[in-house]
């Protein structure tokens, strides 16, 4: 009988640092599912060694077909890859990378990941206009531009400071409106979607209150935390009535187009994974 295993398809994920990085989780179970013989490993490299390791995935002298990217390599990466594309062109970063004809291409797949997880979890959660962003740093990149592109019409990105706002306002195009925190009320009334894109509530710290109630009633309100799964932020707007989706999904959905690129096979998102993540969150809490 025939061995229908493939061999020598090696992956990672490069970050600073990166011990706690559940990528290998994922894309492990994917590799044991499709019963690939290859790996996906976490590799810790500082800034000023990621030209040098760039450089040997290119050439191949790193054995790797491609990888992720994670913080705080995802700008220096986009600069450094050969073939980037418009997605992380755009946004001046990138978390995929992969190698052909001894190129280096890249994107950035952590919108589509963004909008896979509301799909998933809140069908229909786009049936509305109207959009709340807080925070204006690297995350808040692709979610805003993923909600451009879904054919949002008014995202208000609001931000302690507010040039930082307004920079991405002009980075992301007319339908993008920066505020300070002082406005946040305001555009808060009759939104559908509120987005939280800052640390804020991270492994359950405190959280100012918000003035949810100004959001529209079917509204949905999500955070790209997701440690821990329900963070302060969920739970105000679950005080609230509003339909809640925590961050988690981003991360699954995110690694979905990577790992077929590498390995050739696509996967799923399945509540399996899911779990199986969960259980090594609580173990590391």
């Amino acid at each position: 009988m025939s061995d229908s295993r493939e061999t020598g398809r090696h992956a990672f994920v490069v970050g600073y640092p990166i011990k706690h990085s559940r990528s290998p989780i994922i894309h492990g179970y994917w590799l044991k599912q499709f019963g690939i013989d290859g790996s996906y490993r976490a590799i810790e490299v500082s800034e000023a060694d990621l030209p040098t390791f760039i450089a040997n995935l290119r050439d191949g002298t790193a054995g790797y077909r491609g990888g992720n990217v994670t913080i705080p390599h995802k700008e220096q990466a986009v600069r450094l890859a050969d073939k980037p594309d418009a997605l992380s062109e755009e946004l001046g970063a990138a978390n995929t990378l992969w190698v052909e004809n001894g190129l280096v291409y890249s994107t950035n797949t952590d919108g589509l990941g963004f909008l896979a997880n509301l799909d998933e979890r809140r069908p229909g959660w786009d049936r509305c206009d109207k959009a709340v962003v807080l925070g204006a740093g690297g995350a808040s990149r692709a979610v805003i531009q993923a909600l451009r592109d879904r054919s949002f019409s008014e995202i208000h990105v609001v931000n302690r400071t507010v040039e930082r706002a307004q920079e991405l306002a002009d980075r992301f195009g007319r339908k993008v409106f920066a505020h300070p925190m002082e406005g946040l009320a305001e555009v808060l009334t009759g939104a559908g979607l509120f987005v939280n894109t800052t640390s804020l509530g991270m492994h359950g710290s405190p959280v100012p209150e918000f003035p949810l109630q100004r959001l529209a009633p079917d509204a949905t309100v999500t955070d790209l935390v997701y440690i821990p799964l329900v963070t302060p932020f969920l739970r105000q707007a679950e005080k609230h009535g509003f339909a809640t989706v925590d961050g988690l999904g981003m991360l699954l959905h995110q690694a979905v187009p990577g790992f077929e690129k590498w390995f050739g096979r696509r996967p799923e998102v399945t509540a399996e994974l899911r779990q199986l993540v969960i259980a090594d969150m609580e173990k590391q809490a």
